[in-house]
């Protein structure tokens, strides 16, 4: 850099900025490679964006490919006492349900206690539902808060709390929560052996309390959820009710009658076959702004005329028109898809709904087949597998593609070094030029001082004459 910087000193010539331009015009030989990169890289996100929405297409290929799709049933409930969720076990019926009673936890609570008390050392036993005993062992002198941290931390299936209940002298009480609902799960006992028998809580079969009682009192009862299907009582220890209908389950939000309708899922497939629609058109849409031409600014898209998605696109074409080889329905177009003059799907929704319905099975023959790669939506598939791999069609015109930058890459980078050899050797050029250029003007000028001594010495030499 100091080389460079040193240039037309000696000779007063704007050496360096010389050397600028003849690097620019140098480095504009780069700029074909540049621009023919910029080229095949905006090719290969073009190629992205087709494989991205081929992976589309056959994703909604793939669920068509599903026999378990025609074959599911959904639940749909009139009323607001419940929720329902069926499964592939569930029996398509009509399936009226009464709500009298939801399941409940239990909760428990001590009296007050004034802040800061301490209790004495002990253990508490509790007995919940038909779990093992529970002990948790309480320290001399521990606080309330010690004994709601001790039974949190002993995973009892019960929550701990203290509720301040605004008493004027002892607002503190203890309160005890099971974590499940239903009468299997409520406290039967908690016993403070040694301890203080306020922390005690018995429970009498009839629901009243073991006297003399100073203990623990229930201040939520422990309810089992009461609802009846088509009549038939049911009783469940959870708000999630499973068995009461085959194959569904049922959530309780509130008391109250409702109407559970068991059905095939009608709507899971119309919606899987217009998803598939919409993914061709979605292709279609794709390689439409890939391959168009603007007149006006005659830009083009960066697959015009790409022999790939030429035939990515007959390939396509050629599977959508096609028959299968037996069954009622053997083209789409006997589902009511047809393809367009501009080369997209469209569907005649009520010829869809009707082969949805009446004709389910010669559908599902149709879309999902025999096997896996049989039906209409498994040689698509299959067909999108071959073109995706990396060896398929679309792989390898990515390959080509990637290969040619590449290539224009390390062409570049051998450039960048002659131009800056070629360069160098212009500096080096420059660097004698301003060496000799400063040579023969100091010779210039010792020779015009010479000049002028000589002269003024004969000037002298007339004036003495």
């Amino acid at each position: 850099m100091s080389t460079i910087t040193s240039l037309g000193i000696g000779s007063g010539l704007d050496l360096n900025g010389l050397l600028d331009q003849l690097r620019d015009a140098e480095r504009g030989r780069l700029q074909p490679i540049a621009q023919q990169k910029a080229a095949q890289e905006a090719k290969l996100s073009a190629y992205g964006q087709l494989q991205g929405s081929l992976s589309a297409l056959q994703t909604a290929a793939d669920k068509l490919n599903d026999s378990k799709l025609f074959q599911s049933l959904s639940s749909s409930v009139k009323g607001t006492s419940i929720t329902s969720a069926a499964n592939s076990n569930a029996v398509p019926g009509r399936y009226d349900v009464s709500v009298t009673t939801l399941a409940r936890a239990q909760s428990i609570a001590t009296g007050g206690f004034a802040k800061g008390e301490t209790f004495s050392a002990g253990t508490m036993t509790i007995q919940a539902g038909d779990a093992d005993p529970l002990s948790v062992t309480v320290e001399e002198g521990s606080s309330l808060e010690a004994i709601r941290d001790s039974i949190n931390a002993a995973g009892s299936g019960m929550t701990a709390s203290i509720v301040n209940d605004g008493d004027e002298d002892n607002p503190y009480r203890l309160v005890l929560a099971t974590n499940d609902t239903g009468t299997n799960a409520a406290i039967q006992s908690i016993n403070f052996t040694g301890g203080d028998a306020r922390l005690n809580f018995t429970e009498e079969p009839d629901g009243g309390y073991v006297e003399p009682y100073d203990g623990m009192r229930e201040t939520v009862a422990a309810e089992d959820a009461a609802l009846t299907v088509n009549g038939i009582d049911i009783s469940s220890q959870s708000n999630q009710v499973e068995g009461a209908i085959q194959g569904v389950t049922l959530s309780i939000a509130e008391e109250g009658d409702s109407t559970v309708l068991v059905e095939r899922n009608n709507r899971g497939v119309r919606d899987a076959v217009n998803g598939f629609v919409d993914a061709y058109n979605a292709f279609h849409s794709t390689k439409s702004d890939l391959t168009k031409f603007d007149g006006d600014t005659s830009t083009a898209g960066e697959l015009l005329g790409d022999s790939a998605l030429r035939t990515i696109e007959s390939r396509l074409r050629s599977a959508l028109g096609g028959a299968q080889s037996e069954g009622e329905i053997r083209t789409l177009s006997d589902l009511g898809i047809s393809l367009q003059r501009d080369g997209r799907l469209e569907v005649d929704a009520e010829a869809l709904d009707d082969a949805i319905v009446n004709n389910r099975e010669a559908l599902t023959s149709f879309f999902a087949g025999e096997s896996k790669d049989v039906g209409f939506a498994g040689g698509l598939s299959d067909m999108l597998s071959q073109m995706l791999g990396d060896r398929g069609l679309l792989g390898n015109a990515r390959s080509g593609v990637e290969s040619r930058i590449t290539s224009l890459s390390e062409r570049s980078a051998r450039m960048e070094v002659s131009i800056e050899r070629e360069i160098a050797r212009y500096r080096t050029q420059f660097g004698k030029l301003d060496s000799m250029i400063a040579e023969m003007n100091q010779t210039s000028t010792y020779l015009t001082q010479q000049f002028e001594a000589l002269n003024s010495m004969m000037t002298n030499y007339r004036k003495k004459a």
